[in-house]
C-alpha cells in the first residue's frame, strides 16, 4: 500500500466478502485484521478480494512473522534504494543540461556549442525515457489498474502527471506541427525529477516506517532462537519453534530461557526485569516458575516446558502489542472518510485547472495548463493524511511496552488522555494485597524478638491471614518457632497457649479486660493505629500485657507518589474499597485520595464506577482482582495490575506488567503526548494539502505572478510523509513522568490473559 486511499479501498474488498462482520487496515503496519462469522470465511476469500482490488496479501501466522517482515522490509527497502539511485544518476545529466544554463553563465552556450540543441534533446529524452519506465515503471504497475477499475490512487497520481510532462515533451519533440505556435516546451527533468524525488521520499518513508516498529523487533529479539532440550535422554539443540509442552529444557548460565516452565532440577538467579521491572535477579528453585525471554544469571537447571510458542507470557506480550498497533482510533474515523474521496477530487481539480488555464490562461496557454495540473496531480499526495494516525500508535505504543504499559485495545490510547477520575481498587492495587505484620511496641519489661517469637509460635496454630502474616515475620527475623501445648481458641476474644512453660495470650482488648490488665499504657498508640486504620491486636505472656499488635495490608510505598503524580495531571482520585469507611478514609487521608468509596461488596463495583461517572465524567478504573473484572468491563479504561489474575487483565484494556502504580499516570501522560502527536500530523497533513493544491492550481498567479513548478511540488509532497513519520519517532524519546520499576512488586512472572 502506498496511501491512504489503498486503506480504504482494501477495506471496501474485505467488508463485500460474505460473512465479513468488519476489516481494518492498517497503513503503518501493513497489516489487515478481520472479524467474520465463524466458518463462513475461508482465507482464500479473503485473499482473493485483496488481489481483485490490486493488491497482495500474506498470511500472517502469530508469534512467527517477526523475520519475515524483517526480510520483507529490507528486500523492498534494497528495491528503492536501487531505484532512488538509478533515477538520481539518470535525472542529474538532464536537470544539469536543463537548468544549468540558468545557474552557471555561458554553460548553456557550451552545451549548444558542443552537442548542438537537437542532440541534447535527444540525449534529455533517452535519459528521460529510462527514468519513465524503469524506476517508475513501478507507479504504471498499479497506477494504471487502479485508474481502470475507477479507483486511482496515488500511484494513479505520480502516474497521469509524469505521463502528461513526459509525454507532452516526446509531442514537443518529434510532432512539433501537432501543437499551437509557441508551445512546443519540453518538460523532461520535471518528469525525470519528480520520479525521482518521489521515491526517494519513499525510501525515507519505508526507512523510517521500519523504525516504529522497533519495539516488536526488541521483544522478539528477547527469545532465543534456539533450545538445548533432553531427547532420550541426549541434550539436543533445537530450534524454538519445535519445543513441545512437557519436554525438559536445560539453561547454562548466561543464557536465555527459551519458554515458560516449572524448575525440575538445579537452582539459579534469573533477571526477571523485562516482566516484572524489578532490577534484582530472583531465585529460582526447583517448582519455582521461569518466563521465556528472561536471562539465567549464575547457575545451571532444567525445567518442564508448560507454554511454548504462542501461549508464552512473552508471545502473549507481543500479541498485546501488536493489537495495539493496528488498531484505529475514533480520530481515524475523519481521517478515512475524507481520503476515501480525495484523489478522485484531486484528479477532478486537476483537470479542472487544465480548463481553466486553457481557456483563460495567457499565452501560451496549454503550456501554463499543462505544468499547474500536473503540479496539482503531484502535490496532492494523501500519504501524510494515512500515516498521520497509525504510526504515532505504532511509537506510542511500542514505547509504552518498554515502559511496562501494554494497550491491549489501541482505543484506549485516545480514551485515556480523555479520563477525568482515576478509580483505584484498594486491595493488590493501592496496598500489596497480603497482610504484614506492621507494628509491634512491646512493654517495658520486654524484648520485641522474645514477644515476637512466642506470639509467632501460638499463631502457627491457626490459619488466619493475620496469623500467617506474624509467622512470616519471625521467619524473616529468623527466630526459632517453638513447640506449642493448650492450644485453645475464644471466639470473639482470641487464642490462649503454652510455649515453652509460659503461657501466650493474643487477642482484642476485651480479652485484655476480660484477663484483668489495663491496656491503657498503649492508648497513643492504639489511637494511632484507629486512625491509620487498623485494628489493634494485644498479647499477653504470663498474665502480664507484653504488647500491642498491628497486622494489615500495607499501602505499596510507591501509592502516594503515584496519586500526587496524577494529581499533578490534573486529575481527581478516587477509592472503591469493601473496608468500613473509617478504615477507607484513613487510608485516603494518608495517601492523599480525593474520593472514597467504601463498604462495597464485590458485586458493587459497577455501580460505584458508575456513580463516579455521573456529571460526563470519563472514569478509568485499576483493579487486580477476579472481583475487579466487571468494573474493568465498566469503567471508560480499564488498566488491570499485570500481578493480577487473568480474569481481570482478560477485561481491562490497558496492562501494568508490574504492580507500580507510577505506570498509571506514565500511561496516562504517555496517551496525551501520543494524542498531541497525532494532531500535530493530521494538522500538518491536512494544512499542508488545503494549502498547497490552491497555490499549485495557480491561485497566487493573479496576485503575484507565482507558480509552484511540478519539480517543487514533488519534492514538498515527499518531504509531507517524511515529516509525519520524523515528528511520529519523536515519541521513541518520550519520558515517564515518574520512573517506576516495580521494586514494590510481588516477584515472579505475571500471567497474561491472551487479547481476544
Amino acid at each position: 500500500m502506498t496511501c491512504a486511499s489503498c486503506v480504504g479501498r482494501i477495506e471496501k474488498a474485505l467488508k463485500a466478502v460474505p460473512g465479513v462482520a468488519a476489516a481494518d487496515v492498517n497503513l503503518a503496519t501493513e497489516k489487515a485484521v478481520i472479524r467474520s462469522v465463524a466458518d463462513m470465511v475461508e482465507l482464500a476469500d479473503l485473499e482473493a478480494a485483496v488481489r481483485t482490488a490490486g493488491y497482495e496479501a500474506q498470511r500472517t501466522i502469530q508469534g512467527s512473522t517477526a523475520d519475515t517482515q524483517t526480510e520483507a522490509r529490507a528486500t523492498e527497502l534494497r528495491n528503492l534504494r536501487f531505484s532512488v539511485l538509478l533515477a538520481a544518476a539518470l535525472s542529474l545529466p538532464i536537470f544539469a543540461l536543463e537548468m544549468g544554463a540558468y545557474l552557471v553563465p555561458g554553460l548553456g552556450t557550451w552545451v549548444h556549442g558542443t552537442l548542438g540543441e537537437r542532440n541534447m534533446l535527444y540525449l534529455m529524452f533517452v535519459l528521460a525515457t529510462v527514468v519513465q519506465f524503469g524506476p517508475g515503471l513501478r507507479f504504471y504497475k498499479k497506477g494504471v489498474p487502479a485508474l481502470l477499475r475507477g479507483a486511482p490512487d496515488m500511484n494513479s497520481l505520480v502516474a497521469l502527471g509524469t505521463s502528461a510532462a513526459w509525454g507532452f515533451s516526446v509531442v514537443a519533440m518529434f510532432a512539433t506541427g501537432l501543437l499551437p505556435e509557441g508551445t512546443a516546451n519540453v518538460y523532461f527533468e520535471a518528469s525525470a525529477v519528480i520520479i525521482t524525488l518521489i521515491l526517494l521520499g519513499r525510501y525515507m518513508e519505508a526507512r523510517n516506517k521500519g523504525r516504529t516498529g522497533e519495539a516488536i523487533k526488541r521483544l522478539v529479539g528477547l527469545a532465543p532462537k534456539t533450545a538445548r532440550v533432553l531427547r532420550d535422554g541426549q541434550a539436543v539443540e533445537i530450534a524454538l519453534d519445535q519445543v513441545q509442552v512437557g519436554d525438559q529444557v536445560q539453561v547454562r548460565p548466561g543464557e536465555k530461557i527459551p519458554v515458560d516452565g516449572a524448575v525440575v532440577e538445579g537452582s539459579s538467579f534469573v533477571d526477571e526485569s523485562m516482566i516484572s521491572g524489578e532490577p534484582v535477579p530472583v531465585q529460582k528453585v526447583a517448582g519455582a516458575e521461569v518466563v521465556g525471554g528472561t536471562i539465567n544469571k549464575t547457575g545451571a537447571f532444567s525445567f518442564r516446558a508448560t507454554k511454548v510458542g504462542s501461549d508464552t507470557v512473552l508471545a502473549q506480550i507481543i500479541q498485546m502489542v501488536e493489537q495495539a498497533q493496528g488498531a484505529k482510533l475514533p480520530i481515524q474515523a475523519l481521517v478515512d472518510k475524507v481520503t476515501s474521496w480525495f484523489v478522485p477530487a484531486v484528479m477532478a481539480i486537476a483537470a479542472l485547472t487544465f480548463l481553466v488555464w486553457l481557456v483563460f490562461g495567457p499565452a501560451p496557454a496549454l503550456t501554463f495548463a499543462l505544468v499547474n495540473a500536473v503540479a496539482v496531480l503531484i502535490i496532492a499526495c494523501p500519504c501524510a493524511m494515512g500515516l498521520a494516525t497509525p504510526t504515532s500508535i505504532m511509537v506510542g505504543t511500542g514505547r509504552a511496552a518498554e515502559m511496562g504499559v501494554l494497550f491491549r485495545k489501541g482505543e484506549a490510547l485516545q480514551t485515556l488522555r480523555d479520563a477525568d477520575v482515576i478509580a483505584l481498587d484498594k486491595t493488590g492495587t493501592l496496598t500489596k494485597g497480603r497482610p504484614e505484620l506492621t507494628d509491634l511496641i512491646v512493654a517495658e519489661s520486654f524484648e520485641r524478638n522474645e514477644v515476637l517469637g512466642l506470639v509467632a509460635a501460638v499463631e502457627t496454630r491457626s490459619e488466619h491471614p493475620i496469623a500467617e502474616a506474624i509467622v512470616e515475620a519471625a521467619e524473616c527475623a529468623g527466630l526459632e518457632v517453638h513447640a506449642v501445648s493448650d492450644f485453645e481458641a475464644t471466639p470473639g476474644f482470641g487464642v490462649e497457649a503454652r510455649v515453652d512453660g509460659r503461657t501466650v495470650d493474643i487477642g482484642a482488648d476485651r480479652l485484655m479486660k476480660k484477663l484483668g490488665l489495663d491496656i491503657s499504657v498503649f492508648a497513643a498508640e492504639a489511637e494511632r493505629l484507629g486512625d491509620e486504620g487498623k485494628s489493634p491486636l494485644y498479647a499477653a505472656v504470663d498474665g502480664k500485657l507484653a504488647a500491642i499488635i498491628a497486622v494489615a495490608d500495607p499501602i505499596r510505598p510507591t501509592t502516594p507518589k503515584a496519586i500526587k503524580a496524577l494529581h499533578d495531571l490534573g486529575l481527581k482520585v478516587a477509592m472503591i474499597t469493601g473496608d468500613n469507611r473509617r478504615t477507607a478514609e484513613a487510608i485516603a487521608k494518608r495517601v492523599g485520595i480525593d474520593e472514597v468509596v467504601a463498604e462495597v461488596l464485590p458485586d458493587g463495583k459497577v455501580d460505584a464506577i458508575k456513580r463516579l461517572r455521573a456529571e460526563d465524567r470519563t472514569v478509568a478504573f485499576v483493579g487486580d482482582g477476579i472481583n475487579d473484572a466487571p468494573a474493568l468491563a465498566e469503567a471508560d479504561v480499564g488498566i488491570a495490575i499485570g500481578t493480577g489474575t487473568d480474569v481481570a487483565i482478560e477485561s481491562a484494556d490497558v496492562v501494568l506488567m508490574s504492580g507500580d502504580l507510577r505506570n498509571v499516570p506514565n500511561a496516562i501522560a504517555l496517551s496525551q503526548a501520543t494524542m498531541r502527536n497525532i494532531k500535530q500530523n493530521l494538522f500538518w497533513a491536512f494544512a499542508y494539502n488545503t494549502v498547497l493544491i490552491p497555490v499549485a492550481a495557480g491561485a497566487l498567479y493573479p496576485l503575484y505572478g507565482v507558480l509552484l513548478s511540478p519539480v517543487l511540488a514533488a519534492a514538498a509532497m515527499a518531504i509531507s510523509s517524511v515529516f509525519v513519520l520524523g515528528n511520529a519517532l519523536r515519541l521513541r524519546s518520550f519520558r515517564p513522568t515518574m520512573e517506576a520499576n516495580a521494586r514494590a512488586a510481588p516477584q515472579g512472572p505475571v500471567h497474561l490473559a491472551p487479547a481476544e
